[in-house]
């Protein structure tokens, strides 16, 4: 088991869960299309990085698929 998994006993304060979203990075991408009688009319593709800025400026964001030069 890791260092970084926490015990599935112990509640995890949202303060706690934030930091070590925050600390790590998350990427969360979607995608949305509109369609009326199967033809598509709008489609719309959601890409969100979250992350502390030191985090970004200790390089983590390497680290991400593609880079930041992908977003």
């Amino acid at each position: 088991m890791d260092d970084t998994a926490l015990p599935l006993e112990r509640p995890i304060a949202l303060v706690d869960l934030l930091d070590r979203v925050l600390a790590g990075g998350v990427v969360v991408t979607g995608e949305v299309t509109l369609c009326v009688a199967d033809v598509e009319l709008v489609r719309v593709s959601l890409r969100l990085l979250l992350s502390s800025v030191s985090a970004l400026a200790a390089g983590s964001a390497d680290s991400v698929p593609g880079g930041l030069e992908a977003w």
